[in-house]
């Protein structure tokens, strides 16, 4: 970058920390806010300082909230029974956003202590199912089977998400993990 530009060579680093923003694509945003639209660079500004100062992690399960409780914990109307057990925050804006489960979430950072006693609060409060959506590997497999371990007194049952072949793919474009997987979860015809 050229010397002189200081602060907008700043803006353009800053884009570029983004997940998935290339050198490129940093220089367009930088651009289009400096010299193409003030106003939306403000609105962007004000927005992000926003966002940071009030948005927080929900105490009881990990997701995002502006409150001690984010608004699904909070919601008497979801199955308490039904506990989605994910790796991240993201994850529970996909499964909200298609409206695939009514149930709580539980964000899975570690397997500390304070996260096992957060989990074993929820059996206290009635959670009867632990549903493992969880990315499939073999660490997770592994997460799956801790918890599964320290739990066993309790009288739950756990499951996880069916894995396998993805809908409309030939199977000489599936990873073998996959493959293998399907056909162990494999289901009558």
């Amino acid at each position: 970058m050229r010397r002189g530009l200081e602060r907008f060579n700043k803006l353009v680093e800053a884009f570029e920390h983004l997940p998935t923003v290339g050198k490129k694509s940093a220089l367009r945003f930088a651009y289009h806010l400096v010299l193409g639209d003030t106003f939306a660079g403000m609105r962007l500004s004000n927005a992000i300082e926003s966002a940071i100062r009030h948005i927080r992690k929900c105490e009881q399960c990990g997701f995002l909230s502006e409150n001690e409780l984010c608004d699904i914990c909070s919601d008497e109307s979801r199955d308490h029974e039904k506990l989605c057990i994910v790796e991240s925050a993201k994850d529970i804006f996909v499964l909200e956003e298609h409206r695939l489960f009514n149930g709580r979430y539980f964000v899975l950072s570690d397997l500390g202590d304070e996260q096992m006693q957060k989990l074993e609060a929820y059996l206290q409060e009635g959670v009867r199912e632990f549903i493992f959506a969880l990315t499939p590997s073999l660490s997770n497999d592994a997460v799956i089977l801790y918890v599964e371990e320290k739990l066993k007194a309790y009288d739950v049952v756990f499951t996880k998400i069916a894995q396998g072949v993805p809908t409309g793919v030939h199977l000489e474009n599936v990873d073998m993990l996959s493959l293998s997987k399907a056909l162990e979860s494999r289901t009558k015809a």
